[in-house]
């Protein structure tokens, strides 16, 4: 089950000059699958309805990263995790089972810490294919490009054609 009403957080994170991050802000869903058992095969299940796809179970890399070629959506189906958004400077979430994040193309994200049983189903929008970017030297210009030609969902990941990332990257 899911919550029907759960109003995301929303997080902005500007170019750092190592970090592009994004003018469209990240989405924080808390306790959004915390209606009944979390398990991977729901939430992939729910984040498929809504057209994100190419979807995957594991963790969340220690290192900063960000995609350039696409936005993608995490949803913690086991323990919790704290992640450093935005590159070093940024702000550290902690995330737990049931919760969803949605993290614009362009935005740094990387695990600072979690639980032994922490892991995610991660997903990306139907078209979209990830890209491993890092913050070195010699990637931008080139990504700054491949971000803006990212196309804008056609659905919120959890809550389909009228969810509330529709409402906030829609209207950027």
């Amino acid at each position: 089950m899911i919550h029907q009403d759960i109003s995301p957080e929303l997080l902005v994170f500007k170019d750092d000059g190592e970090f592009p991050n994004s003018r469209l802000p990240l989405l924080i869903f808390k306790e959004v699958f915390a209606a009944g058992p979390v398990t991977p095969g729901h939430i992939e299940k729910v984040f498929h309805q809504n057209n994100w796809v190419n979807s995957w179970r594991n963790g969340l890399y220690t290192f900063h990263h960000y995609h350039s070629t696409a936005h993608e959506v995490l949803g913690v189906f086991s323990g919790w995790v704290k992640a450093l958004l935005g590159g070093p400077d940024g702000d550290i979430l902690t995330a737990k089972s049931g919760d969803v994040i949605v993290v614009p193309a362009g935005v740094a994200h990387r695990n600072v810490e979690q639980s032994p049983d922490f892991k995610v189903v991660g997903a990306y929008p139907k078209g979209q294919f990830p890209d491993m970017q890092y913050g070195k030297l010699g990637e931008r210009p080139g990504v700054d490009e491949n971000i803006r030609q990212v196309d804008l969902p056609m659905s919120d990941p959890v809550y389909g054609k009228t969810g509330p990332l529709i409402k906030a990257w829609h209207t950027e």
